[in-house]
């Protein structure tokens, strides 16, 4: 009953390297690998991204992510969130809710850039509410999901409880509160078995291997290009 409680308390508060030494040869592998399921979407998306930052960086050029088609990709994973259940309910609202706010903010700011210069101009980066600080958070659940994707194929028998309650343990445990932990481990217990998360996502275990690794190879380097913007203007990552 305390972890109940606790549960609903924290879900009330809330509502305002890579594996891939079996990586397939044949390209035409991933274009039909569950194509047109979220996942396959999402990972998509993100290969644009990064595919766009890579030729900049090939190119030597100065590039500064936008914020708009950023926020669209971002937008495809809260279906994600949404299919793990209460545990993981918390990092989906605050998640979308930073989404959210990002996306209010793309007809203001063009860029990433843009939106730390502004909050660096007014000393407003940590501050509650800030876009600075909701970018933090996105990029936080952009991680949170490489993460357990690494997990869950890390071993073809691995629960998703255990990759599940890895992954929140090293991203997003040591920011949220004692209260805030111990709800979401608690809900642990009420995630989907492996199997019941491929049937939500329409995937088999052979298609969501190669769109998960499509995710994790494309996300990273997004994650890193977000983490720059920080510690170039000399911004601890440890908030």
């Amino acid at each position: 009953m305390a972890f109940r409680s606790l549960l609903n308390k924290a879900n009330q508060q809330f509502r305002e390297n890579i594996l891939f030494s079996s990586a397939m040869s044949d390209d035409d592998a991933f274009e039909d690998a569950g194509a047109g399921t979220s996942l396959a979407k999402i990972a998509g998306s993100f290969e644009e991204l990064s595919e766009t930052l890579e030729s900049s960086l090939d190119s030597d050029s100065d590039y500064d992510l936008r914020l708009k088609p950023f926020c669209e990709a971002c937008t495809l994973v809260s279906v994600l969130f949404g299919c793990l259940g209460i545990a993981f309910k918390f990092a989906e609202m605050e998640y979308t809710a930073k989404v959210r706010g990002l996306t209010e903010a793309a007809g203001k700011y063009e860029t990433l850039n843009r939106i730390l210069d502004n909050d660096m101009k007014n000393d407003t980066v940590k501050s509650p509410g800030s876009l600075s600080r909701n970018l933090r958070r996105v990029r936080q659940g952009l991680d949170l999901i490489r993460a357990l994707f690494l997990n869950f194929l890390s071993s073809g028998d691995r629960s998703l409880k255990e990759a599940a309650t890895t992954a929140y343990g090293d991203v997003c445990a040591p920011y949220h509160t004692w209260a805030v932990r111990a709800a979401v481990y608690a809900g642990m217990c009420a995630l989907p078995t492996r199997q019941q998360l491929l049937l939500k996502l329409n995937e088999t275990e052979e298609t969501a291997e190669i769109n998960m690794k499509r995710y994790i190879s494309a996300a990273g380097p997004i994650i890193q290009y977000i983490d720059n913007l920080y510690i170039k203007r000399k911004i601890n990552l440890d908030w």
